[in-house]
């Protein structure tokens, strides 16, 4: 990999003391941690969010996207569509500490609003559309559409914040992307990950923070709840099946 000091665009995710205690994200354990540490730092050129469902990670990965200039339901940073007003008030109070290797290029993808950053796509000139690969994403299937944005418009000149971008792809395709991903960030990309996928964050050179009940700590893949209960139901299914059919 690069080297992380002269690369990384967003090296520190710091947020304000103050934030409004009747937000709902206020009582998030990983905003509080990251509040009472006075922020958290991003050390390799792939940094993954992983945990639970409702523990915060798309409310963080979306709040530093918007604060890095990012439109909020995804795109690069010319994007300027907007079809429903649903993200939080987060990113008001996200300092982003920025590093040596500024990067001006980057998209921002919400697995839930993809379609719509698609739709826009179609409304620019033929030029712009060719560094998509030259036609509409909406003639690919979701999982090819997306691929064919990784694979002709991300550059090792981006930082790329993507959440949940497993969400349309099949493990083979997982695969590609994940060459992808690497290649990129060996020649000077960022990524910021939030995922739920087993096999995404087994990729090398990468930081994985765990967001729980208890707040956030680094770990190795092997000792995520993802990985884990992927591996004890791969290897033994009938016995998976049958603890959790007999609790039912």
């Amino acid at each position: 990999m690069a080297d992380s000091f002269n690369t990384l665009d967003i090296r520190e995710i710091r947020i304000d003391e103050d934030i409004p205690k009747t937000e709902y994200f206020a009582s998030l354990p990983a905003i509080k941690q990251i509040i009472q540490e006075q922020g958290i730092l991003l050390s390799k050129p792939i940094t993954f969010f992983v945990g639970e469902n409702g523990i915060g990670k798309s409310t963080l990965i979306e709040a530093v996207a918007i604060a890095a200039g990012f439109n909020p339901e995804g795109g690069t940073r010319n994007y300027s569509f907007s079809t429903a007003d649903s993200h939080s008030t987060l990113h008001e109070h996200i300092h982003l500490v920025r590093g040596v290797g500024r990067h001006y290029d980057g998209f921002f993808l919400r697995a839930e609003s993809f379609y719509n950053a698609a739709s826009y796509l179609d409304t620019m000139d033929s030029k712009v559309l060719g560094s998509y690969g030259g036609q509409s994403l909406h003639k690919l299937s979701h999982g090819e559409s997306f691929l064919a944005l990784v694979e002709n418009r991300f550059s090792p000149d981006g930082l790329f914040i993507l959440d949940e971008p497993e969400a349309a792809i099949s493990p083979m395709r997982m695969l590609r992307l994940m060459a992808e991903i690497h290649d990129l960030a060996t020649q000077g990309a960022q990524f910021i990950i939030s995922t739920h996928s087993p096999i995404l964050i087994t990729l090398p050179d990468s930081d994985i923070i765990q967001f729980s009940d208890k707040g956030l700590e680094h770990v190795k893949y092997q000792d995520t709840e993802h990985f884990q209960v992927t591996k004890d139901f791969l290897v033994n299914p009938d016995r998976m099946l049958r603890i959790l059919l007999e609790e039912k």
